[in-house]
């Protein structure tokens, strides 16, 4: 498969094939991809914009060294301006990132990327190669996506005590916890508060059609999502002056 890189654009190390399906299944678009720690900003939205053309396709496995050892994961959330902005593309594209330990000295560097949930399984590290300092990755493609149970959570509001949530809440000192404070480390201040939820509300297992979306991710944010893709596309062909899509976004 070519996804071919614009007249202006960066060049990126990655690679893109096509796995053909048999007759009956779609085609499974698989990349490999390395982005060197020190990347700038132009081969960063060249690659972005790889990742979103590839997204598009039925099936898609991306999987490489991506050198964002300062996001977390499991909050997605991280400290530097690129990580975060590759974050954004993860989920302005619907993607899952199926890798859950370090792959190098403690960090995530090594990820496994794709927009169908149960595609990609039996995930495991197998130790370093030769002088490599990273864990080598092995994984299955399943040819067949197998149903699997939605490891997407969301909150039970139906089931909540809002009473105790307020009562707990309701007890701190907010403008003393938060005196001084940063944007940064107030949002973490707050954010160890919140856990306050998990006693209040329960959770239960997302399910139906739209499982592989973030739970938070509703019909307007999607409405939201198209409005500003077609923006940038508008703006890339020269449909679009800047200003526009500087205001739509």
């Amino acid at each position: 498969m070519e996804l071919h890189l614009g007249k202006d654009e960066e060049p990126t190390e990655s690679l893109w094939v096509r796995i053909k399906g048999s007759t009956g299944a779609g085609d499974i678009i698989a990349g490999v991809c390395y982005r060197p720690p020190d990347q700038g900003d132009r081969a960063d939205k060249a690659l972005y914009r790889q990742i979103g053309a590839g997204s598009c396709s039925q099936a898609l496995v991306l999987m490489g060294d991506f050198n964002h050892p300062d996001i977390c994961w499991r909050d997605n959330a991280a400290e530097h301006k690129q990580s975060r902005k590759f974050l954004e593309c993860v989920d302005d594209n619907f993607l899952l990132q199926v890798i859950e330990e370090p792959t190098r000295r403690g960090a995530m560097l090594d990820l496994i990327l794709t927009n169908k949930e149960g595609l990609v399984g039996d995930v495991k590290l197998k130790g370093s190669l030769d002088c490599s300092d990273h864990e080598m990755v092995e994984f299955r493609i399943l040819r067949a996506a197998r149903r699997v149970c939605s490891k997407l959570t969301t909150l039970d509001f139906s089931r909540a005590d809002f009473s105790l949530f307020r009562d707990l809440l309701g007890k701190i000192a907010w403008d003393k916890a938060l005196d001084g404070r940063g944007a940064r480390d107030s949002w973490l201040i707050f954010k160890a508060h919140l856990q306050a939820q998990e006693q209040c509300i329960p959770a239960k297992r997302k399910s139906g059609k739209n499982t592989k979306r973030p739970p938070w991710m509703n019909k307007e944010l999607l409405g939201k999502v198209k409005q500003k893709k077609e923006a940038y596309r508008g703006w890339k062909q020269g449909q679009v002056a800047w200003e526009e899509y500087r205001e739509t976004v």
